[in-house]
């Protein structure tokens, strides 16, 4: 979802248009800060974090303590915790570590992995260091961007390249445009120029595309045609103003590779017609009815277990698709009162992002006009069916990931991510399920396209060392990874505190001090509130 400036023109461009949009020509982002001394330490020769229980991100249950021996940026080896010395293989002499990570008690994850980011709207933080920052702060070490940001000469694959290159505070970066962005050859409107475009995207080095529905048929096939060929991702927002022809079914059938949010699954799965059924009055550009009135599709589906939901999913594992369910994205139309008075907003989130959240018919997705009990009672019940498609096709043997589509309705970065985990597990999800799609699904969802063994998503000897180190048992409360803590009661004390929270993450063998990100962030916030004061 993007901003567009108007209500209308937000709908249209972010459902109808395939050309750059109109936000581009407005105030430009800031320029991401150099990392300074002090932020992160490392990469070292070699880094040892001790005595740490083990979530390597397969699904296989945790195991330690273990000692996780890091040699630049890559892990060298997972063993048994106090093993005297750290041999760089059997049989050679003894060299210790230049670095010492003490991790008792604590547990140790691959780096969470966002498939679903965006970062690039001046209107609600003009710098990206806010959103990284946040990212990192939560263990999110990697980040698709669907887009992170958009227009002509955007900084999408300068922040790619500086971030691979640790010359900014930032998770990797996997940089994809919306068919007809970027570059100057106008919009899309044929099958050849949908084939133009992405050997123009494949020479630029962006890692995939973003498809709305809203191309002619024949356009949207010959783009994911030649991605494919260039080896490119493919990911799809299939909102109402194209499903009637291209659905969820339709654009798998077609080679798409991952379908992010829940639009094109139960238009895939009508019961008596072939379109959704609509309000007399209804108007795709008005926001508040455009939302308000997507959870009543739940209405009209098959029967969830079915036959017709069965050969749905059936056929779309066959294809080796991707879900990227997105969840909590949508969770402020359950809750609004809830979303709009979350624990971090006051520390933070931007003043500048709390009035794009703010009710607007100008800001995209600020939709909550005069929000009901009757919406949030349809919305809850929307997320019973579509919970149980995504837990479905999970069972089945699908791959499920995690995106946190951050930067609207109420979703700070960072913040937002944590909250899809607790929705997966709401949907279903074990908690080791949950990390896993976090981490080695998001993994294979990005390399599966290029062709490339995944080198994230697994704490094992040979991968990156991305990793997220955190005080509290994970398993037992996702809560604990929120920045802002868990509230428990201390029994000793019989007094309420806050525990957890991310204590290191490790992006390519540097060690970012989650706390000091977050106080970093604390600061920007300030800094915002004493100029608006």
């Amino acid at each position: 979802m993007r901003l567009m400036g108007l209500a209308l023109a937000a709908a249209i461009l972010a459902g109808l248009a395939s050309a750059a949009p109109a936000a581009a020509q407005g105030p430009r982002m800031e320029r991401v800060p150099d990392r300074q001394p002090g932020e992160g330490t490392g990469p070292f020769r070699r880094m040892a974090i001790r005595g740490a229980m083990l979530i390597d991100g397969s699904g296989a249950p945790p195991v330690g303590p273990v000692d996780i021996v890091v040699a630049g940026n890559r892990i060298e080896s997972v063993r048994p915790a106090g093993t005297p010395g750290l041999p760089l293989r059997p049989g050679r002499e003894p060299r210790d570590a230049d670095h010492e990570i003490d991790a008792t008690g604590m547990y140790v994850m691959p780096g969470f992995i966002d498939t679903h980011g965006h970062n690039g709207d001046p209107a609600k933080a003009p710098n990206a260091s806010y959103g990284y920052k946040l990212w990192l702060a939560h263990g999110v070490t990697s980040v698709r961007g669907v887009s992170l940001y958009w227009g002509p000469n955007n900084p999408s694959l300068s922040d790619k390249r500086r971030s691979a290159a640790n010359e900014i505070v930032a998770p990797r970066l996997f940089a994809y445009l919306s068919v007809g962005d970027g570059w100057d050859g106008g919009q899309v409107q044929t099958p050849e120029q949908g084939r133009q475009w992405v050997r123009w995207l494949a020479a630029q080095g962006y890692d995939g595309v973003k498809l709305f529905n809203t191309q002619p048929p024949a356009v949207t096939a010959a783009v994911l045609d030649e991605a494919r060929k260039h080896r490119l991702g493919t990911v799809a927002h299939l909102g109402q103003a194209g499903v009637a022809e291209v659905d969820a079914r339709r654009a798998t059938e077609m080679g798409l590779h991952s379908v992010t949010h829940f639009y094109g699954h139960f238009e895939s799965l009508l019961r008596d017609r072939r379109v959704p059924a609509y309000p007399a009055d209804y108007n795709f550009a008005d926001e508040q009815m455009r939302f308000g009135d997507m959870a009543r599709i739940a209405d009209q589906i098959h029967a969830p277990g079915g036959p017709e939901w069965r050969t749905y999913l059936e056929a779309q594992l066959e294809r080796g698709v991707f879900f990227n369910p997105t969840f909590h994205i949508y969770s402020a139309s359950r809750d609004v009162m809830r979303a709009r008075n979350a624990d971090w907003h006051e520390r933070y989130t931007l003043p500048s992002l709390q009035a794009f959240f703010s009710p607007s018919r100008i800001n995209h997705g600020s939709y909550y006009w005069d929000w009901t009990t009757a919406h949030e009672v349809a919305w809850r019940r929307f997320y019973v069916p579509y919970m149980r498609l995504i837990n479905d096709y999970k069972n089945m043997g699908g791959r499920v990931t995690v995106g946190s589509d951050p930067g609207y309705i109420y979703q700070t970065w960072g913040f937002s991510y944590v909250g899809e985990l607790e929705m997966l597990q709401e949907a279903g999800f074990s908690p080791l399920e949950v990390i896993q799609a976090a981490t080695w699904n998001g993994a294979q969802e990005i390399f599966e396209p290029k062709g490339e063994a995944p080198p994230i998503g697994l704490v094992r000897p040979g991968m990156l060392a991305d990793l997220v180190i955190v005080p509290e048992n994970p398993l037992q409360n996702l809560k604990t990874l929120y920045g802002t803590g868990h509230v428990r009661l201390n029994e000793a004390t019989q007094q309420a505190e806050r525990v957890g929270g991310v204590r290191w993450t490790v992006k390519d063998g540097i060690v970012y001090d989650a706390r000091a990100l977050l106080a970093d962030v604390a600061r920007m916030v300030e800094e915002q509130k004493s100029r608006e004061d």
